[in-house]
């Protein structure tokens, strides 16, 4: 499974320790092509990235653009949620952000 931190410069301090910098999400506008779904028991956002993505580590472009605050894959049963139809752009605008 491909991961999103891969690509994340490792940085160190001045004392040689060595830290991973901060993760930044891009912002995802809602566009006329994106999905919207009413969710059911047992939703995640991991099984909907692997439906609509056919792939599950694309959880957190569902979770944000959703505003998801909770840590959890988890999703709400019977709300509607959006799914960004266009992660080609979403996944370019993450590696301009985490250079």
């Amino acid at each position: 499974m491909p991961s999103r931190y891969r690509d994340i410069k490792k940085l160190r301090t001045s004392d040689g320790l060595e830290y991973i910098k901060n993760v930044i999400y891009p912002e995802i506008p809602p566009s006329d092509q994106d999905y919207y779904v009413i969710t059911t028991g047992g939703d995640r956002y991991d099984t909907l990235a692997q439906q609509f993505y056919n792939d599950s580590s694309l959880w957190w472009i569902i979770a944000s653009a959703n505003t998801s605050e909770r840590a959890s894959l988890m999703v709400q049963p019977g709300v509607q949620i959006r799914i960004p139809a266009d992660k080609t752009r979403i996944l370019q605008l993450y590696n301009e952000n985490n250079k």
